[in-house]
This record gives C-alpha cells, sequence and structure tokens, in this order.
C-alpha cells in the first residue's frame, strides 16, 4: 500500500478514528466462514466488511481516518476498489509479533501521527456500525479518559482512549477469547482507566454472526456478500 497521505488541516476537534485490518486475501481472511463460505467468498465477506466500515468512517463528521493495515492488499479481492476507498487515509503498517502487540502499536503510531488527539479505534468484523455510532462513542471519550466497546462473544468491537499510550496495557491481554473483553478491563485498571462502556455489538466471526450482521444491515455491500454465499448453498442442493 501507498504511504500515508494528509488530506485538508486536522482542526483541534478532530479524534483519530482508527481501523485496523487484514488484507482480504482469499485462503487468508474470515477462514472461520468455510464452509459453507469458498475461500474466495471468504475474502469477498471481509472485503465487504472492510469497504462497509472505511464508509462509515469516512460519513463520521471530525475525525482523523487511520488504517493500521497488514497482508498484500495489492493481492485482496476488490484491490482497486480498496484503493480508491482509502484515497486520503493515513496508512500505518501494523507491528508486532502478536494481535495485542499490533494493537498497542497502532494506537502509538496513531498517537505519534496526531499528538495530543484522541484515538477510536475498531476493527472490520462490525461493518453494521454506522456514523452515528461511532459519532456517540466519540462524545463519550470526550467526557471519559477511556471507552470500550464490548462484543456478544465476550471480546470488544471499539476502544478509544483520550492518551492512546495507554494502549500498552493491552500488551498482556490474550486476544480472540471469551476473556478478552474482562482482562481489557483489568488491564485499563491497572494504569488508573475505567473506561464507559459502549453498546455491545455481534462480531463476524463465524457464519452465524455474518448470517446475524447481515440481517441488521441487508442493504450494505455484507450482506450482499453473505447472501450470495447463501444463494450458491440453495443451488447446489437444487441440483
Amino acid at each position: 500500500m501507498r504511504p500515508p497521505t494528509r488530506t485538508g488541516r486536522p482542526t483541534g476537534r478532530d479524534a483519530v478514528l482508527l481501523v485496523v485490518a487484514k488484507a482480504p486475501v482469499p485462503g487468508l481472511a474470515k477462514t472461520r466462514l468455510c464452509p459453507p463460505a469458498s475461500p474466495v467468498q471468504a475474502a469477498d465477506i471481509a472485503a465487504a466488511a472492510l469497504l462497509d466500515t472505511l464508509a462509515t468512517v469516512r460519513a463520521t463528521g471530525s475525525t482523523i481516518p487511520v488504517l493500521a493495515h497488514t497482508g498484500e492488499f495489492a493481492a485482496a479481492r476488490y484491490a482497486a476498489e480498496l484503493a480508491a476507498a482509502l484515497s486520503g487515509w493515513h496508512l500505518l503498517p501494523q507491528r508486532g509479533d502478536t494481535f495485542a502487540d499490533r494493537l498497542a502499536n497502532a494506537h502509538a503510531d496513531a498517537g505519534a501521527a496526531f499528538p495530543g488527539r484522541p484515538v477510536l479505534q475498531i476493527g472490520m468484523d462490525t461493518p453494521q456500525v454506522r456514523p452515528a455510532v461511532l459519532a456517540a462513542a466519540l462524545r463519550r471519550l470526550a467526557r471519559h479518559d477511556a471507552v470500550l466497546g464490548p462484543a456478544d462473544d465476550g471480546g470488544w468491537w471499539a476502544l478509544g482512549l483520550r492518551d492512546p499510550a495507554h494502549a500498552t496495557a493491552l500488551r498482556g491481554v490474550p486476544m480472540s477469547t471469551g476473556e478478552t473483553g474482562r482482562r481489557t478491563v483489568a488491564a485499563l485498571a491497572g494504569r488508573g482507566l475505567r473506561p464507559a462502556t459502549l453498546p455491545v455489538r455481534c462480531d463476524v466471526d463465524d457464519w452465524a454472526a455474518a448470517r446475524a450482521v447481515a440481517a441488521e444491515v441487508p442493504r450494505g455491500r455484507f450482506a450482499r456478500a453473505v447472501q450470495a454465499v447463501e444463494e450458491r448453498l440453495v443451488r447446489e442442493v437444487r441440483r
């Protein structure tokens, strides 16, 4: 991907909206959706989730959009569309051996690029989140040192920090487990933070979750990508 770029001059009100994402490459993206999805279809779903998320972030006012990326985006599904959607974003390569390290480093790098600004971080697994939800989260972050959006599987879908240096607390938290949310709250408490709670959301980890999220936003790219798999399954049954 190209180096970071700047569009316009951030104002004093602007917060960083940080998206942490992996390139939607077949065989490497959303593999827990296989089956019923094929590797290509799983990557299509991942690309759709990312595109929907990028559009939501771009539509959220008074923010600086930043993507912390990993993987080969040139080999991704819908690579040209993703490149166009990322025009004007600030792009940061992910750093670290573990996911926890990459998250902590993404916050640190965003903070270094935009010193003194709060950072609200999300992933690409909640394409149902709308601009109003992110705007509300940013308003809460303006009144609290931290905010955390729990996921219904025990993890979390959003983390906001007034001082992104506090994200170093994530380094000791096991990610992608049913205890991740609780352990994150405890780690932040160890730094004197009591995060305000955002609404619970479902993130896309398996096929049941993908269907549930698609039902929430039936007109989005994500729902269309999920529907393509459902339609293929119906055709196979009828053969």
